[in-house]
């Protein structure tokens, strides 16, 4: 028996998690409708299992180049973030079916998750990069394929994620200069120093930091709507993962304090542009930044103090719970937008008894992401809040980052009782529209379930939650001397917290309801676009010109020459001409002299694939 449990662990850590999803993004392409979104959601059924169940350690080690590598480890980070990236991607795939999503459409997007989830279980850099620059790649193809105000957006997008990429790039080469290894396990975190300095602002843009941040709402509302489940969780929430990897607990980074008051700041930042705005999905998305920058602070407070458990739990917690809840409201939002075909939020009200399980779903989602008791937002939100607590660590360097992460709580608390007091509640629905299709609505509450779950159930969650110096590798909920002797979510503490923020909330907004729906402020980083429209125009005509013109004196060169060995004789000639004291035949038209036969240009297609085979021919040979 124990023989055969040993062969099941042994086969679970040969089975790349990716590569299935990876072979079902294909599989979705060629067979029937049905068939091919069933095998995607098998395929990330699959991922669920084995992120549960496959032994720690490293897997599927070799080289690559010369480098040693490792495509496939797991600790109990990677396993929190493998379960609820799999999890969530059952949910999104059958949230994609019953929205009527192409095939090509949910191939480009289980493509994306695969390089998601490969960036999640890598265990070296040299693997996180390549599927670093893949979920750049595969994402801006879900935001394309909808066409469109898409395209533009896509192509913003890929500029920021390509910017983003070269930056980690440059932290990662010089990192192994100096570590001499890309393996997690030759240091702990990114090489302090210039590699550190790259990869926060690299992996900066990924996670939204405030002025990387403005591809985030100007993408997110404009493509399918299930283009945008898909897109809420799988980059940032993989990207806040990979910031982890670079400034781990224990790393007592001196950027960690700086990581910790960003994240701060995009709380509240996130939280403020949220309130102002009128398009639902790009109220979401900023609220994707607000809820990242809990996240951010976090994982800095870790990386900045050694015995912050707490606060690393808080942020692994968080990033588990945000993917449920987040894709969840993109979910509800999306079943609002297909059924009324509406975006703007002023423009709705009176939803809920035209559609009451959209409600409802929308009600889980907005309960958990607000920090409700009873909810998962709830209690990994209360765990960050008291990790920059200096009451209970002594730590006066966070006391202002508790103040931001107080102020962003009762912003996203405002901005969700906007959204669901202007489309389900206010007034009286003037259409007539049905409910969530049975896919939809299955997705929802699935995900809504698993919210409510991990609010009631808190030691589920403490018991997923990783930590390094916690029992067993997992988070134990204790606190440090002067503070409770045992961390409850439900003390009455912790619920006199969450009262008096929803009770200010809720106050707020009568207050700023009215003078809030005339407002619609833009947001200030918009101006990079334009700026950089502009930029980028004249450097692309700067480039282009340059091009052409060493291009034109190369090939004209190339074939002179070309003539003169062909024809020496009347090159000669024409040479003596030229010099003074030399007495030379008249020049006479040319009778016998061949033309160039040289080809010097080709398509851009046939130049593709030139380029394609030879590099591949360069790898094979190199490995």
């Amino acid at each position: 028996m124990t023989l055969g449990i040993g062969l099941e662990l042994e086969l679970l850590s040969m089975a790349y998690p990716p590569l299935l999803v990876f072979a079902a993004a294909l599989l979705v392409l060629v067979l029937p409708r049905l068939a091919g979104f069933t095998v995607g959601a098998l395929s990330l059924a699959a991922v669920l299992a084995i992120s549960l169940v496959a032994p720690g350690g490293e897997h599927l080690g070799g080289t690559f180049l010369g480098f040693e590598v490792v495509p496939f480890y797991v600790d109990e980070f990677a396993r929190m973030v493998g379960l609820g990236l799999g999890f969530l991607g059952i949910c999104s795939v059958i949230y994609a079916y019953s929205s009527e999503a192409s095939k090509e459409l949910t191939a480009f997007a289980l493509a994306y998750v695969a390089s998601s989830i490969g960036a999640a279980f890598a265990g070296d850099w040299l693997v996180l990069l390549f599927m670093w620059e893949l979920m750049a790649v595969t994402s801006t193809l879900v935001v394309w394929h909808y066409g469109g105000e898409a395209v533009r957006a896509g192509f913003r997008y890929a500029v920021f994620h390509g910017t983003g990429g070269v930056l980690v790039m440059l932290a990662v080469a010089v990192h192994y200069v100096e570590v001499g290894s890309f393996l997690y396990a030759a240091n702990e975190g990114i090489a302090s120093g210039i590699p550190e300095l790259l990869a926060v602002l690299g992996m900066g843009v990924n996670v939204a930091f405030i002025g990387f941040h403005s591809w985030l709402p100007d993408t997110y509302p404009r493509p399918h709507i299930a283009a945008s489940v898909f897109l809420s969780v799988y980059t940032t929430k993989t990207s806040a993962f990979v910031l982890y990897r670079a400034f781990p607990i224990g790393a007592e980074s001196d950027l960690g304090i700086y990581i910790a008051y960003m994240g701060g700041l995009m709380s509240v930042y996130g939280a403020t542009f949220a309130l102002l705005q009128h398009d639902m999905r790009a109220l979401l998305s900023y609220h994707i930044q607000a809820q990242l920058g809990y996240i951010v602070a976090g994982i800095g407070m870790g990386a900045w103090m050694v015995e912050s458990e707490l606060a690393t739990a808080g942020a692994m917690s968080h990033l588990f719970n945000n993917i449920l809840f987040k894709s969840l409201l993109f979910m509800a939002v999306g079943v609002v937008i297909y059924r009324t075909g509406e975006e703007d939020l002023y423009n709705l009200g009176g939803l809920w008894r035209e559609m009451p399980l959209t409600a409802i779903g929308f009600g889980l989602g907005a309960l958990s992401i607000t920090a409700i008791p009873g909810f998962n937002g709830y209690v990994s939100k209360g765990m960050l809040f008291d990790a920059a607590d200096p009451h209970y660590y002594g730590v006066d360097e966070f006391g202002a980052l508790y103040w931001l992460l107080w102020l962003g709580a009762i912003g996203t608390l405002l901005s969700f009782i906007k959204l669901g007091y202007y489309v389900f509640f206010h007034g009286e629905s003037d259409i007539s529209v049905p409910d969530a299709k049975p896919g939809q609505t299955v997705a929802m509450l699935g995900l809504g379930g698993a919210c409510l779950l991990f609010g009631v159930w808190w030691q589920g969650l403490a018991d997923l939650a990783p930590t390094l110096h916690g029992a067993d590798g997992h988070f134990a909920f204790a606190y440090p001397g002067g503070g409770e002797s045992e961390l409850h979510p439900y003390s009455p503490g912790h619920l006199e917290t969450a009262g008096i923020l929803t009770g200010i909330a809720l106050v707020t907004f009568a207050i700023v309801r009215k003078p809030l729906s005339k407002l619609d402020l833009p947001d200030p980083a918009s101006f990079v676009y334009p700026a950089g429209y502009y930029l980028g125009r004249w450097s692309m005509i700067a480039t282009t010109e340059l091009y052409a013109l060493v291009d034109a004196i190369v090939v004209a060169g190339v074939k002179r020459c070309y003539w003169i060995g062909n024809n020496p004789v009347l090159a000669v000639n024409a040479a003596a001409r030229r010099m003074p004291l030399v007495d030379a035949d008249e020049r006479r038209p040319a009778d016998g002299g061949r033309p160039s036969t040289l080809h010097l240009r080709m398509g851009i297609g046939t130049t593709v694939f030139v380029l394609t085979l030879v590099l591949t021919v360069i790898l094979w040979l190199l490995v």
